[in-house]
């Protein structure tokens, strides 16, 4: 994939999710409760949460609260869906729609002190 499609297909993506703020928030094309939302904003401005390679959010470590475990599953449902509709608009494979959404969010969202996967796996602070 050429970089101008790369990312194009990013801001396609972020663009359909309503993307104001840090991660992939809540849109017409993502549902997500505000409650979720706050707890993973929380959970990642603490290191506990962060953007892994393929788009969607993990668990810089253990996690042993279930709430935001629920809330984590229930963002990576609604980022899974609009990769899977960006990549068939797109011509591209779901992976490639949400490796280009994690670009993008890494180099123009993700706020210093939170993390990020690496292409090795290994969680990197910004």
């Amino acid at each position: 994939m050429t970089r101008m499609k790369y990312l194009a297909l990013a801001v396609a993506i972020l663009g359909a999710a309503g993307v104001a703020t840090v991660g992939i928030a809540a849109g017409a094309a993502v549902a997500q409760t505000a409650e979720a939302k706050a707890l993973v904003d929380a959970a990642k401005a603490q290191g506990v949460v962060g953007e892994r390679n393929d788009g969607l959010l993990g668990f810089v470590g253990a996690n042993t609260d279930p709430a935001l475990e629920a809330a984590v599953n229930e963002i990576n449902a609604g980022r899974s869906q609009l990769y899977r509709q960006a990549a068939a608009r797109n011509g591209v494979t779901v992976a490639a729609a949400g490796a280009a959404a994690f670009t993008e969010v890494v180099s123009t969202r993700l706020r210093p002190g939170e993390y990020y996967q690496s292409s090795t796996g290994a969680w990197v602070r910004k």
